[in-house]
């Protein structure tokens, strides 16, 4: 038969999301799917009759330790991997590539290949791209991957440049090394962080005729998860659609649908039987840590809806004990336990994808994707001694080289304001653009002032507020109104004041113990839920400091009809300032009717954005509107719309974008 063949069967309406099926010689594989690291030959602490019981379709071995040992001799005499392991499934090979990233001191690299010492006997190897091929085939994998170089995503674009040249390269000799030998071939996209480098490398490989399938390479090796989505959702929809797209190493639960959201089809990932290890197991109460203390004593499941032996025999306290005695069988009970979560996901997310229901059930299933021990939240038990928590619900403190601290989500990765000192970057970007605080500051009878403060985290937008008007004591009145649905950063921070000394302050406390703090002319109140659900309980806003998460971890409140309702809800002439400058935001923020600027420079990011709400350009009142070259800019963007929105949404959404004033107010911008 065909070294391979992929029939794609349905796209998610509303998202990327893809379900098909490859066909290889050993078998059909349902895509999305997650396939288990077979490292050395086995999937770690599994037997065949365990995995035949989990059920994948295909697993994964390496060619670096393969070709270390037993060496490619050793393979061909016993007839390659499938017989000598007793798998009869499908069996995809990386190339290697990853494991030369990782011993920076132990090798060399050249365009030959890289050179390096065998960590078994310390013979000198050399890993070419026509040497990985041949252990490849030798292995007798069905999915070969061409030898790349992999280096930290976060590396110089000079370094990222050279590395990605040396891939395209070593592809074009992968490709003949394969010649018309067995086993289909993948070819690697790399270019690090660089979305011009990703598309270039994209285009290259595409080019180059007889490749199976695409990888995304050089993710999850140095960037924070947002960027990781961009990149991959960059990649993954400049890739050929009739090939499967495979992400490599990539990742958490969490990730795997962020991953199939934005079109890419199959996984691995070494967490589900490292983290076991570690004694840690995804389960649908959350990521539960089995060496925590609270679980010394307890009756209870692992987790209530799983069947497997770890769930239905052993209480949590029996798997505490073997996870901190270190006894192999806790590792294989949690590795199996898993495996098994992981690929009930994949299935899920496939069949959600045929009947439709994808896209709905997409937030929730993200919610509960980020969830952390439910039962036993970390931060509500007693704290050792040794100081505050440094972690609390989903959050942990995180504390920068440069001596800041932040807030990290822990689940999604993302950091509040993790590159500049957080009071510095809410005062710039929150407090000093605002037009109408001067006003404020200088008008004792006027009407009060409506600040939204959409995300109050850990305060620092709220407290960059309250800071400029105590330096006014004269000031106007003020309301300031805080959002916020889940208060355990705040929590946290007012733990750590140490790190956090904004909130050395008596207004957060108040806030907390009794809803509001009233000091002079201001007046700072808390209004706790879900935004889109409590808003009407605000007074009009004049001022809107919009500061969710990223769309991948607030998703509903980036999309238009969210935003919709908040320009509905404003006052004229109002602001508001947002520190995201995508051009999804930004056409999000347009088609819901305000005109939106550039804001200033924070950290990394060259531009914010300022949307207003406002009648025409001449009340924009000197900001720097979007034009024309703005709007061509968009035309040529991969992503111009969120990705939430269908096909339909999307075109509506852009025909409102084209249509909006303030790019007949620019046209001669």
């Amino acid at each position: 038969m065909a070294r391979l063949s992929f029939e794609l069967h349905a796209t998610a309406a509303g998202s990327r999301a893809r379900a098909g099926t490859v066909t290889t010689p050993h078998g059909a594989i349902a895509t999305p799917v997650f396939m288990p690291v077979g490292t050395r030959g086995s999937v770690r602490t599994q037997t065949l009759d365990q995995l035949a019981e989990l059920g994948p379709a295909i697993i994964l071995a390496n060619t670096y330790h393969l070709l270390v040992r037993p060496g490619p001799e050793t393979m061909r005499a016993v007839g390659g991997l499938h017989r000598w392991m007793g798998w009869d499934g499908a069996l995809l090979t990386d190339s290697g590539g990853f494991q030369i990233f990782s011993l920076p001191g132990a090798r060399t690299m050249g365009e030959d290949g890289a050179e390096f010492r065998s960590y078994v006997d310390g013979r000198r190897l050399l890993l070419s791209p026509e040497r990985s091929i041949e252990m490849q085939q030798a292995i007798g994998s069905d999915i070969m991957m061409v030898l790349d170089q992999c280096i930290p995503s976060t590396a110089p674009r000079a370094e990222a440049e050279a590395a990605m040249a040396l891939t395209h390269r070593w592809a074009a000799r992968s490709l003949a090394a394969r010649g018309d030998g067995p086993g289909a071939l993948f070819a690697i996209v790399q270019g690090a962080c660089f979305p011009d480098l990703r598309r270039a490398s994209a285009d290259a490989l595409t080019q180059l005729d007889g490749f199976e399938g695409y990888a995304i390479g050089g993710l999850a090796v140095g960037e924070g998860r947002a960027q990781r989505e961009d990149l991959t959702e960059l990649a993954a929809g400049l890739l050929p659609a009739a090939r499967p797209r495979y992400l490599m190493g990539v990742g958490t639960p969490l990730d795997l649908l962020e991953g199939v959201h934005r079109g890419v089809d199959m996984f691995d990932c070494v967490m589900p039987t490292a983290w076991a290890q570690q004694g840690v197991a995804f389960t649908s109460r959350g990521k539960i840590d089995l060496r925590r203390g609270v679980h010394v004593r307890s009756e209870a499941p692992l987790d209530p809806a799983c069947p497997c032996p770890a769930c239905a025999r052993y209480a949590r306290s029996y798997l505490h004990h073997l996870v901190k005695c270190k006894e192999p069988l806790g590792w294989q009970l949690l590795a199996f336990h898993n495996l098994r979560f992981y690929l009930t996901l994949m299935r899920a997310l496939r069949a959600e994808i045929l009947d439709g229901t994808f896209a709905a059930r997409y937030p929730g299933r993200r919610a509960e994707l980020e969830r952390v021990d439910v039962d036993n939240p970390p931060g509500r038990h007693p704290r050792p001694a040794s100081g505050p928590p440094r972690t609390r619900g989903a959050f942990e403190v995180q504390v920068s080289p440069r001596g800041f601290a932040s807030i990290r989500h822990v689940a999604s990765g993302e950091v509040m304001h993790s590159v500049n000192p957080p009071d510095e970057e809410a005062e710039r970007l929150y407090v000093a653009q605002c037009r109408r605080l001067p006003r404020t500051l200088a008008a004792v009878d006027a009407p009060p002032l409506v600040v939204w403060d959409v995300g109050l985290g850990a305060a620092h937008n709220a407290m960059a507020w309250v800071r400029a008007l105590a330096a006014r004591p004269d000031h106007g009145p003020v309301e300031l109104v805080s959002f916020e649905h889940d208060l355990d950063a705040l929590h946290l921070a007012l733990a750590n004041q140490r790190h956090f000394p904004h909130l050395r302050h008596e207004a957060p406390h108040r806030l907390l113990a009794e809803g509001v703090f009233a000091r002079g002319a201001l007046r700072w109140r808390l209004v706790r839920g879900d935004f889109l659900a409590t808003l009407a309980e605000a007074p009009a806003p004049d001022v809107v400091l919009y500061d969710p998460f990223s769309t991948a971890v607030d998703g509903p409140l980036w999309h238009p009809d969210a935003l919709a309702r908040v320009h509905a809800a404003c006052r004229r002439p109002a602001e508001l300032f947002t520190y995201s400058a995508s051009t999804a935001v930004r056409s999000a923020l347009l088609a819901a009717g305000f005109w939106v600027a550039h804001g200033v420079a924070t950290g990394p990011k060259a531009t914010t954005t300022i949307a207003l709400c406002i009648d025409d350009a001449a009340a924009a009142d000197g900001r720097e509107l979007l034009d024309q070259r703005w709007l061509a800019r968009r035309a040529r963007s991969s992503a111009p719309a969120p990705a939430a929105l269908d096909a339909a949404a999307a075109a509506a959404l852009d025909a409102r974008v084209r249509a909006h004033p303030q790019f007949a107010a620019t046209a001669g911008a």
